[in-house]
């Protein structure tokens, strides 16, 4: 018999929950079998420091993925839903006048109302109920869900809410979900983590609207190509190994029987590029209708993926990098998503002050917490400026760099290595400035390799520069600082001026799928005509990408 231990775990003003281990396993293991959520978001591995759980006796900071279970303990947790509860996500994308040509409709019939998707009868309702009809697009996100009620009938949006994707608890990235979904019943906790949160996301939006569930008939998902594996229950283990090989292509309908909509609702999946370019960009395509323009278009999604598409005059190219979750403020020491405490801006005077904004606390406020995406770059991007980071992405120290003497005191030691502070407690350290570096450098290498491919550029070496126009979309990418890109060199100094902040356009493009039929035909041929750009594979990848991970 294996040794039986007991352990308790408590968050915020939860009661305490006190469950049975085996003696030596992990604690995160332990506490996943009892149902207790501890993120996870390197998947175990050690690296991201996210799991740290305080020991109720000694008072220390263990990591749950690491540490086992040798005797009865209790551990303190991280207030995760409380934190989770205040994240910035953006739920609005820009988008353009399109006709009011739904794929569902009604038609009244002896009292009756038969419910119809395009020309197949999808059921029939007792009553008329001919002026209700609602659908729902659905963002869904590496790291956040987004979804928005849509009144079909009159073609407008009445409500958005948002939510953290809770398949991050167990892993942050794409690959990391893709090695979860592969362990036992791994593929089935994702999918049931996204259903559960779904359903809630959609009571939220119908208590809200006084819209009745039974009311909502289509569904439009668009997201990544793992999370449309993910979020339809279907082994997306083909995307992890080569010849990466999606095991669904979108631009078609399937059934979802758990959502808490009408019993006959349909899911649309909207056509998708390749294994790692999904309908996240396809809505993009819809949105920005990049097939349509004149001269030269960079289209690119800031996000814990680096996916992009380069048109010019028609012809279009897809791309995908793994920036991985730094943007996020994943795998930063003092790093956090965009919710309250977060700083979001900073900017450094003449004199050295430093002046940062803090996510509902106002400017240099003592409550920052950490730092997440947005502000991570300002930081970054100002220390490059004023001289504390060198061009290799190394501190320079105080007695050898030309920078103020305000910046100097703000220069300190952690564990033997140089970091920066910004309050007493939120500081930058030299293996953060190394994540920045592998998330911009992975992204720069995507937008060169890809312009590569048309003869695009000069040969000057910064070939984006000669872009007409860029367009970055997301919700990561519509708080970014123009300055903070180009100091940083995700984008090369010439693109200055050229660059367009779209917001959410998965989300805008996701709601005209619903609201247009007639879209879903129209993006099956832009897609099938995108040239899908494997940069793994190219001689050059790793030549290119060393080049620019440099500032």
């Amino acid at each position: 018999m294996p040794d039986i231990v007991f352990i308790s775990f408590e968050r915020g003003a939860e009661k305490k929950t006190t469950l049975k281990a085996v003696k030596g396993q992990k604690i995160i293991e332990a506490a996943r079998l009892g149902g207790i959520k501890i993120e996870t978001p390197c998947n175990g591995l050690g690296l991201c420091g996210k799991c740290g759980v305080r020991n109720a006796g000694s008072g220390a900071v263990i990591l749950a993925c690491q540490e086992a279970v040798e005797a009865d303990a209790a551990y303190i947790l991280r207030d995760y839903e409380h934190e989770n509860d205040s994240l910035r996500i953006l739920s609005e994308g820009t988008s353009f006048a399109y006709p009011l040509e739904p794929f569902i409709t009604k038609q009244l019939v002896n009292g009756k109302t038969e419910v119809y998707g395009g020309e197949e009868l999808l059921g029939i309702e007792d009553h008329d109920t001919g002026g209700l009809v609602y659908g729902l697009a659905v963002d869904i996100g590496t790291t956040t869900i987004v979804a928005n009620l849509v009144d079909i009938a009159r073609g407008k949006s009445l409500a958005s809410v948002s939510a953290l994707n809770p398949q991050s608890n167990y892993a942050q990235d794409v690959l990391g979900r893709i090695h979860f979904a592969g362990k036992d019943d791994g593929l089935s906790v994702l999918y049931r983590a996204f259903i559960e949160k779904l359903n809630q996301m959609i009571g939220d939006l119908t208590r809200k609207t006084k819209v009745s569930p039974a009311r909502i008939y289509e569904l439009v998902y668009s997201g990544n190509t793992t999370m449309l594996h993910l979020a339809c229950n279907i082994d997306p283990s083909g995307l992890g190994k080569y010849p990466y090989t999606p095991a669904i292509f979108g631009g078609c309908h399937t059934t979802e029987r758990g959502l808490a909509v009408s019993s006959f609702a349909r899911v649309y999946l909207p056509p998708i590029i390749s294994a790692y370019v999904g309908t996240d960009i396809t809505s993009g395509l819809l949105i920005t209708r990049l097939e349509e323009r004149k001269g030269s278009v960079l289209f690119i999604d800031i996000g814990t993926n680096g996916e992009m598409a380069f048109a010019k005059d028609g012809r279009i190219a897809a791309a995908s990098t793994a920036a991985g979750p730094a943007f996020e403020g994943m795998n930063i020491s003092c790093g956090m998503r965009a919710g309250a405490g977060a700083i979001e801006s900073f900017t450094i005077n003449d004199d050295g002050s430093c002046v940062y904004a803090v996510i509902g606390g106002g400017q240099n406020s003592r409550k920052a917490a950490g730092i997440c995406g947005s502000g991570l770059l300002d930081i970054a991007g100002e220390l490059v400026r004023t001289g504390v980071i060198d061009s290799r992405g190394r501190f320079v120290p105080p007695d050898k760099g030309n920078y103020s003497a305000l910046l100097q005191e703000r220069m300190g030691q952690m564990e033997g290595k140089n970091v920066f502070f910004i309050t007493e407690d939120v500081y930058l350290a030299q293996k953060d400035i190394r994540q920045i570096q592998l998330a911009k450098g992975a992204i720069r290498c995507g937008i060169e390799m890809l312009l590569s491919r048309f003869d695009f550029g000069a040969g000057t070496g910064d070939n984006a520069g000669d872009i007409d126009e860029i367009i970055i979309a997301g919700s990561f990418g519509f708080h970014l600082n123009e300055e903070s890109l180009l100091r940083i060199g995700l984008l090369p100094p010439r693109c200055r001026g050229k660059i367009v902040f779209a917001g959410n356009t998965s989300l805008s493009g996701a709601e005209a799928f619903l609201l247009n039929a007639s879209f879903r035909q129209k993006m099956k041929e832009v897609t099938a005509r995108v040239e899908k750009i494997e940069l793994a594979q190219d001689a050059e990848f790793e030549r290119t990408f060393i080049k620019y991970m440099g500032f």
